[in-house]
């Protein structure tokens, strides 16, 4: 009994200390490269989605994250205080903008309601940090592959709400969808310093509102 009560003790030593290891960033941008590893699209829209970027900004309770496309420019602007988020996009000269509550933000996203999720102790080094590899399994087949860092976590999970329950720092993950290509966003820059809080300014003219 004593001998197995040390073990046990042991363990939970190894575990807070691997959690104390874990540091919270709290300020930041990332930025990702989107690439097509199989594909059967054509080429104008392989050439579009090569042209493509990711940014995330973090800054406490507050993400945003920019897409970046020749045809087309979406924000997501997520608050984690309370669960909201605003989606902002740009059609060429056409601004759309949706506000979604903290029950609309999760209904957008519910079709990762039920994912399951692998962990696996496969590794890469993406950008100075280890990563390792999770699997995560939708109900419609689909699968992410995903690479996060084990040494940071961002303070803002929800804002990729697939990402939220993955213990680090997503920094490469693709998608493959049954029939469909697969996309990649792999991390090629990461800015660890303070983010202007006016990227979390919602504009208050300039865009048609949708429901």
């Amino acid at each position: 009994m004593k001998k197995n009560l040390g073990l046990l003790v042991a363990l939970l030593g190894i575990s807070v200390f691997s959690l104390a290891q874990q540091r919270v960033v709290a300020e930041c941008t990332v930025t990702y490269q989107i690439s097509l590893e199989e594909t059967n699209q054509n080429k104008d829209v392989q050439n579009a989605i090569q042209q493509s970027t990711k940014t995330v900004y973090i800054k406490g309770n507050d993400c945003r994250v920019d897409l970046n496309s020749p045809s087309l420019l979406q924000s997501v602007i997520y608050d984690k205080t309370n669960g909201s988020a605003v989606v902002l996009r740009e059609f060429g000269n056409n601004k759309f903008m949706t506000n979604l509550n903290n029950k609309e933000w999760k209904d957008a996203n519910k079709q990762y309601d039920g994912m399951t999720i692998k962990l696996t102790s496969e590794t890469k080094t993406i950008l100075g940090y280890e990563c390792k590899k999770a699997i995560l399994n939708l109900k419609d087949s689909s699968i992410f592959n995903v690479y996060y860092a084990t040494a940071i976590i961002p303070s803002v999970r929800e804002f990729e709400y697939q990402f939220k329950d993955v213990p680090g720092f997503v920094l490469e993950f693709d998608i493959r969808e049954r029939g469909a290509s697969v996309v990649r966003y792999k991390a090629t820059k990461i800015n660890l310093s303070p983010v202007q809080a006016s990227k979390y300014d919602i504009p208050t003219s300039g865009y048609r509102m949708l429901n």
